[in-house]
């Protein structure tokens, strides 16, 4: 094998193993606690690591490959199955490089984190407004089930963007507390009001009340995983004791691929890569009790 021709035969993957190498490499300085200095909100090894993941998913997605596929198939079927397997595979690794950048781009930086909390109380607040005007368009047997099952979410709405604020302005380990206090009983309240809604008989009110439900829930959910990132490990066990509605019951009722969409408009980011985040989000959460 000829590391060197190799290189000139393939160049996307031998790019692409470049850049998850990266990737891998700040990982493993990040975790050390190495940084190479700040830049912006956050450090040097969390921009590097960013671009090289940005760099891999733009390779993997590669318009190319597709007309490449195309000009091949009319010569014969054997490049273009090579060819598919090898693109198939591109797509995998850069699976596997965002999944690794996951666990410390997101929490690095304190002070980055606790903005990106206060940037989803917007989403949350017209959220909470839009369930509160449900009831009137659900048939009559929905509403007063939708009504009841939502009736504390102003008051668990305001808590949480109040605390949010609070950290974001004072970011000391007491705030933080009441922050996770306040995150996650809106998160449980969000869960017991999918588990009522899910009990509407109307087909058209149950789609509505679940469909509304969701953009809560996914703005809810985003904030409990920011909030976690910045809490240790002792702070999300008792976070997730606290949790007696855990996500494994509310997982059929949520939507998410809306909820990739909802990630993907807020934080300007293809849908494909907002996608993969709503998914290992869920997988934190099962893993930390949640």
């Amino acid at each position: 094998m000829n590391p060197i021709s190799n290189i000139w035969k393939s160049p996307k993957t031998s790019i692409a193993g470049l850049l998850i190498a990266t990737v891998t490499i700040a990982r493993v300085l990040s975790q050390q606690g190495i940084t190479l200095g700040t830049a912006g909100n956050g450090t040097v090894i969390m921009l590097v690591s960013g671009l090289a993941t940005a760099l891999l998913g733009l390779l993997a997605r590669d318009p190319s490959s597709s007309s490449v596929l195309l000009s091949e198939r009319s010569e014969s079927n054997g490049p273009a199955v090579s060819n598919v397997s090898s693109t198939a595979r591109l797509g995998v690794w850069a699976l596997i490089a965002l999944l690794l950048t996951a666990p410390f781009t997101v929490g690095c930086s304190g002070q980055s984190v606790a903005q990106n909390i206060v940037n989803w109380t917007p989403t949350l607040q017209s959220a909470v407004a839009t369930v509160n005007a449900t009831a009137a368009v659900l048939d009559p047997a929905a509403a007063p089930i939708f009504a009841a099952a939502t009736v504390g979410f102003d008051a668990a709405s305001n808590a949480l963007m109040a605390q949010a604020k609070a950290y974001l302005a004072n970011p000391n380990a007491s705030v933080l507390a009441q922050l996770q206090t306040a995150v996650v009983t809106f998160q449980q309240r969000v869960n017991v009001a999918l588990l009522q809604a899910a009990k509407i008989s109307n087909p058209a009110s149950q789609q509505k009340a679940l469909a509304d439900l969701n953009v809560v829930a996914t703005a809810v959910n985003a904030i409990l995983s920011l909030v976690n990132s910045i809490s240790s490990k002792v702070a999300v066990a008792q976070m997730a004791q606290q949790s007696t509605i855990k996500l494994a019951m509310v997982q059929p009722l949520l939507d998410e691929d809306k909820a990739a969409v909802l990630v993907a408009n807020h934080y300007g980011e293809p849908v494909e890569l907002a996608q993969m985040q709503v998914r290992q989000a869920e997988v934190y959460a099962y893993q930390a009790g949640f």
